[in-house]
């Protein structure tokens, strides 16, 4: 029997040749996208986790020592109340906070070993927390401090405990701190690795598509060697690692000629990818890259590489934007904190220039007039019609600015009213495109506020840089008010001192007049007394309370009426009037009036009777009160004995 030739049409060489360049493409897409998820799975480790578990591990690290330095100061340094409240802080909420942050990462940890350790350096450094709760306890009070023996324990806890548990939870740290290093150079290696390989299979599908285009070369008739030659040669020339130009040539509409065609566009397709690979090798994320097709596996796994290197670059990028800036604006706040027009300056053209905005203005706060109402005031600005603002006062309400003041909080817009701000240029006014209004407020007061016009629109992380910012300056801003005030105050202490001065001169010179009239005053109070003295030495005089208990009496009425001072001293009047009746009509009387005379019998000692004229005055205090009654009696008993003469 006679075997029919098999005849292989060229169609089907090329289809079959087209599948194993298919399943070899496969296969070698596949392996790209397998390395570049790897490459990516490891970018993700690194900046999820391995970055953030050394952030925290050094945090920890750094409030190991600082809770070693506040408690010794507790020990130490008793009236050190600020690194006080800094350990209060650090058990209360710093370490709760780092501890939840580092157990979220450590969820993640492949390394089990390295979780049981973590879990060792928390465990003791929660007892070493335990310990300095226990030193915290104890010496609270000035009498704890002065107690030996707790100051003893404390000192020996210091150093038995908190020292050695300190220097081991640091070393435990460091070991952990160097394990993650290790790892992100060990993620970094891979991340080498993966793109070795991507390379060395682009290099295997070269040579595999030559041996192919050669197979293919030596069954195809001559009607396609212009195709297939061009096809050899473009797989050569992958083979040696080049990539070859895009082909003009027109092929014919045949099976070989669509090869050529997928061929080339294979070829323009590496193209872009290598320069696009390059391009983001050397960190340029903003580089066009036009994929195959919808379905372009590498292009989109290229892409989305390129997207999450671009976003990391990003972030970077703003943090330290954010921080030089700080820097920058800490720098003006500490060279400026004397003079509040010169600081505003500095801050608002530094601010605007930084932001690359266009115009600003600062508005301060001033409430130091009490007939005036608080308001704001234009300290500064930059780029900005200033003589609108000159005279102009903002109260709490009015406008934004008022509204910003009002509510402590900040406003930003987008779509700028007409005629309310317009920035002026060489080219003519334009309203700006976005105003961000900021409070300037610290502890929930506001010191001013903070104005910035724009023709670009400010970026979220651009505002929260402002917000940041606006803290400092009002914190500055207080102080140098406060540093002003005092001035102000100390000028003015200055000045009352030399009024004080001249005043002291002059209340000297009346002292020595007061104390000429003093001496004057008690030579005529001397006289005064001695011609009291002598009216009370010739009178018959009775003092009394207002309740007319007797408090004073003049010897002379004594000797009338046979009584010795202590007789009478402290007794009612009525012991020496005769008629008890007569007594109670005098007081009813004096009640009414302050002043009281006429003729009553007095009894003496034995019971005699005596007839007196007596006159009753009521003396009053420096309070206009009566405070004692004054009785002058004049004796009518020998008018009565002898009543011819």
């Amino acid at each position: 029997m006679r075997m029919k030739n098999i005849t292989i049409r060229i169609g089907q060489k090329i289809i079959g040749g087209f599948i194993i360049l298919i399943v070899i493409f496969t296969l070698n897409t596949l392996l790209i996208f397998i390395t570049l998820n790897q490459s990516a799975s490891s970018i993700q480790e690194s900046s999820e986790v391995i970055n953030p578990s050394r952030e925290g591990l050094n945090e920890l690290n750094l409030m190991v020592t600082k809770s070693k330095m506040y408690i010794t100061n507790w020990v130490f340094l008793q009236s050190n109340t600020e690194d006080k409240e800094a350990l209060k802080r650090l058990h209360d909420t710093e370490y709760p906070e780092l501890k939840e942050k580092l157990k979220t990462v450590m969820a993640s940890w492949k390394q089990k070993d390295q979780i049981v350790k973590m879990d060792s350096v928390l465990s003791t450094f929660e007892e070493l927390l335990k310990v300095e709760k226990g030193i915290m306890d104890k010496l609270v009070t000035f009498e704890n401090y002065e107690d030996p023996e707790i100051k003893f324990e404390a000192s020996n806890a210091i150093d038995s405990e908190v020292l050695p548990k300190s220097a081991l939870l640091i070393s435990k740290v460091n070991d952990l701190l160097k394990q993650k290093r290790s790892e992100t150079q060990k993620a970094e290696a891979n991340l080498v690795a993966s793109f070795d390989s991507l390379r060395f299979t682009t290099v295997s599908v070269g040579l595999t598509l030559i041996v192919i285009g050669l197979i293919a070369a030596f069954f195809i008739s001559r009607s396609i060697i212009r195709p297939i030659d061009f096809i050899k040669k473009t797989i050569i020339q992958l083979g040696r690692g080049e990539l070859p130009q895009e082909s003009k040539q027109s092929f014919n509409r045949d099976e070989v000629g669509e090869m050529a065609e997928a061929v080339d566009k294979l070829v323009v397709g590496l193209r872009s990818t290598s320069l696009f690979a390059e391009s983001i090798g050397k960190g340029s994320y903003d580089a066009e890259f036009a994929q195959l097709s919808d379905n372009d596996v590498l292009g989109n796994a290229l892409i989305n590489m390129r997207n999450n290197l671009q976003q990391v670059a990003e972030d970077d990028k703003k943090r330290s934007w954010s921080t030089e800036g700080m820097a920058i604006f800490g720098e003006i706040l500490r060279k400026n904190n004397d003079n509040i027009a010169r600081l505003t300056d500095e801050i608002i053209s530094n601010l605007v220039k930084y932001l690359k905005a266009n115009q600003g203005g600062l508005f301060i706060i001033n409430d130091e007039s009490a007939q005036e109402e608080p308001h704001l005031y234009l300290s500064a600005c930059y780029a900005w019609d200033k003589k609108k603002y000159l005279e102009q006062k903002i109260y709490i309400g009015d406008g934004l600015t008022g509204q910003v003041w009002q509510e402590k909080e900040a406003i930003y817009l987008t779509e700028v009213p007409n005629n309310y701000i317009s920035i002026t240029s060489g080219l003519g006014e334009a309203n700006p495109r976005s105003i961000l209004i900021m409070p300037l407020k610290i502890n929930n007061q506001v010191y001013g506020v903070l104005e910035i016009a724009s023709f670009n629109e400010l970026l979220p992380y651009e505002q929260e840089f402002v917000e940041r910012i606006a803290e400092s300056i009002a914190s500055t801003i207080s102080t140098v008010k406060i540093n002003e005030r005092t001035q102000k105050l100390l000028n003015e202490s200055n000045q009352m001192t030399e009024e004080m001065r001249a005043q002291e001169e002059e209340m000297r010179q009346n002292m020595e007049e007061l104390q000429a009239t003093q001496e004057e005053m008690q030579r005529a109070q001397r006289d005064a007394e001695a011609r009291e003295a002598a009216f009370y030495n010739t009178q018959c005089i009775l003092e009394t309370d207002t309740k007319f208990h007797i408090s004073h009496i003049t010897t002379l009425l004594q000797t009338r009426l046979q009584y010795t001072h202590n007789d009478l001293l402290g007794s009612s009047v009525a012991k020496i009037f005769d008629n008890r009746d007569q007594f109670e009509q005098l007081k009813k009387s004096l009640e009414q009036n302050e002043n009281w005379s006429g003729v009553v019998h007095l009894k003496n000692k034995q019971g005699e009777k005596l007839l007196y004229k007596i006159a009753i005055s009521a003396v009053e205090d420096n309070f206009q009160k009566t405070s004692k009654y004054l009785l002058v009696c004049n004796d009518l008993s020998e008018l009565q004995l002898n009543p011819a003469s």
